[in-house]
């Protein structure tokens, strides 16, 4: 059984890192969205609607969700390790708290549920969850007297190369997300904006995976 001071310590180091990483995200789509918003005769009509949407959405509906979302991985991580970390254990845990977090998703939540390509949506979703808990187990199981997120870090995972392995792994499930809606945007349940969104997404995944790869080898020297 593994001490839980030492998990309630490392709880606390992912989640304060996984928040700065949402505010960083969040910020960037807004920045992304304005440079898209700089071209087209129509401009002086969609900016303030875009614009908006976006400010309302993050206030109201992604910080909210996306803060349910690291809630519910860390929760389902220190959950498994203080009960029995099987994979009987996992898939009963992965099943039991999926629903609340396909539900806090803002991907899947700005899809239509009865397009087509919304299983494959809701798949990719899953998987996405499941990598996020494993990771969560990898980083709360720590026993090592670490003093931050890089401490963490390079005690979950011992080498850069194991490290950068887990983040493509991670962007992987990101990527396919966005190429699925890229290449049918009818699954989109917006009503206006929907090339605008799809740019900044593609953009926004770029520029973040650029940044995490970034910190890995800042992390790793």
């Amino acid at each position: 059984m593994i001490t839980v001071d030492y998990i309630e310590r490392n709880y606390q180091l992912v989640q304060e890192r996984m928040i700065e990483q949402m505010e960083n995200s969040l910020k960037l789509g807004r920045k992304l969205i304005d440079t898209e918003l700089d071209t087209g005769i129509l401009n002086f009509v969609v900016r303030p609607i875009v614009k908006t949407f976006y400010d309302y959405w993050t206030e109201h509906e992604a910080k909210v969700g996306t803060l349910n979302q690291i809630k519910i991985a860390l929760e389902s991580g220190k959950e498994l390790l203080i009960n029995g970390n099987s994979e009987e254990s996992f898939l009963k845990i992965i099943e039991k708290n999926f629903p609340n977090f396909l539900k806090s998703d803002q991907t899947t939540y700005q899809c239509s549920k009865n397009h087509k390509n919304y299983p494959k949506l809701e798949q990719i979703t899953k998987e996405t969850f499941m990598n996020y808990v494993r990771k969560v187990v990898a980083f709360l199981q720590v026993k090592d007297d670490v003093k931050d997120y890089g401490d963490l870090c390079r005690s979950a995972f011992k080498t850069k190369e194991y490290a950068q392995q887990n983040l493509m792994k991670q962007l992987e499930y990101t990527d396919k997300s966005i190429s699925l809606i890229e290449k049918d945007s009818s699954i989109l349940s917006l009503p206006f904006g929907k090339r605008i969104i799809i740019k900044a997404l593609r953009k926004g995944f770029e520029e973040t995976k650029k940044e995490f790869i970034k910190a890995i080898n800042e992390t790793y020297v």
